[in-house]
């Protein structure tokens, strides 16, 4: 019974547990059907929350790339305004340097401009003072040549004739012109002719003794022998040596080879003949036998005649007479012993360089002149007698 009573017990509890576990999942499958809705709307604002927040991302990231864009834009005008700056203070410090040069030179001017200035100043003050002093030396000479009461007037002359000889030391010594020499001699002594004054007599007397020596020099002109040999250098080139010449060669004239295709037969006989009839052939010269010069000595034998030739013109216009003779004598050695004596330009060459070597170029012109002391101390005497103590002055 008890077991009966337990065995009920168990039934009845596992019919409450059933009934219990039918409930259960009946509050399960409502709970479940009652979740159902609610998990869809939940999903679907999940959904639109992850949809708001992808955008608000999307937009921040756009805020984020637009904030660097613009960080990175006003870091290049940054570094464009600081260069551009940079280089605006170095040009401004290089135009206050060139502003601060030009003012030291401007400065420099102007001190040296001062001192100048000042030197002009000076000088201003000293030709102020040597003007006043001629100026009184000028009254004085005015005074004394009122006093002179036309005493000696054409003294002047003496002054002219002594400037007319010192142009003839001139023309006799640095040019060698004797002939302009006495023109201005005779002229000076014209003008002391026309003072009819005893007393320029002696120097009237001295001229004409330098007059008389000038005339006796050489009369050649030792320019137109200058010219002379000019005129032979140039035809120094066309003068023939004495060199051996090879002669013509009659048989070779006529065996010369025709250049028509005609005539192959001639011109075949012609090559046959030279080869057996002249291969060896012995020809006799008459005649003294000449040497054979070489291009080369030939063109340094003519420059030797030229360079004798130009050493006696040097020496005619230095009236060097031994340089003159011995230039030419070379000169004529040459052209018998080098040059074909026989043509007639090379005997001409030797009859116009032993004309010349007759030809006297020595001219020993005096070393001072006569009248040229005794003119200067006339013309100090009449200067000191007319004005005095004032002419050393002058």
């Amino acid at each position: 019974m008890a077991d009966n009573k337990d065995n009920g017990v168990q039934d009845s509890k596992e019919t409450d547990d059933a009934v219990i576990g039918v409930d259960v999942k009946r509050n399960a499958e409502d709970s479940t059907t009652t979740a159902k809705p609610d998990a869809n709307k939940k999903a679907k604002k999940k959904s639109s929350g992850n949809g708001l927040l992808w955008f608000v991302v999307f937009i921040l990231f756009l805020l984020v790339i637009g904030l660097a864009g613009a960080g990175y834009w006003y870091y290049t005008q940054q570094q464009s305004s600081s260069s551009s700056m940079t280089s605006a203070q170095q040009q401004t410090t290089a135009k206050i340097n060139a502003l601060a040069s030009a003012r030291d030179d401007v400065n420099s001017t102007l001190s040296r401009i001062a001192r100048d200035n000042d030197a002009l100043k000076d000088t201003i003050s000293e030709l102020q003072k040597q003007n006043e002093t001629l100026s009184l030396q000028a009254e004085s000479t005015l005074e004394q040549l009122n006093q002179m009461e036309g005493r000696r007037p054409a003294d002047w002359l003496i002054a002219e004739a002594d400037y007319l000889v010192r142009m003839a030391g001139r023309k006799l010594w640095l040019e060698n012109d004797v002939r302009t020499a006495i023109l201005l001699l005779v002229n000076a002594d014209k003008r002391l002719k026309s003072l009819v004054d005893p007393s320029v007599l002696p120097v009237r007397a001295a001229l004409a003794q330098d007059i008389q020596t000038l005339q006796q020099l050489n009369p050649v002109s030792q320019s137109s022998v200058a010219l002379a040999l000019t005129g032979m250098v140039a035809q120094i080139d066309k003068l023939p040596l004495d060199t051996f010449e090879k002669p013509e060669d009659k048989d070779a004239a006529d065996n010369a080879l025709s250049e028509s295709t005609d005539d192959w037969k001639d011109n075949l006989a012609k090559v046959w003949h030279s080869l057996v009839d002249d291969f060896l052939t012995v020809k006799s010269i008459e005649g003294p036998i000449e040497p054979v010069l070489s291009l080369e000595a030939q063109f340094l034998i003519k420059e030797q005649l030229r360079l004798q030739l130009m050493h006696a013109q040097s020496g005619a216009l230095t009236a060097d007479a031994g340089l003159y003779k011995q230039s030419l004598q070379y000169a004529q050695t040459l052209l018998i012993e080098k040059f074909d004596t026989e043509k007639s330009q090379v005997s001409g060459f030797v009859n116009a360089l032993q004309n010349l070597l007759e030809t006297d170029v020595a001219r020993p012109i005096p070393s001072e002149l006569v009248s040229q002391k005794p003119l200067e101390q006339l013309l100090d005497r009449r200067v000191k007698q007319v004005f005095g103590q004032g002419a050393s002055a002058l």
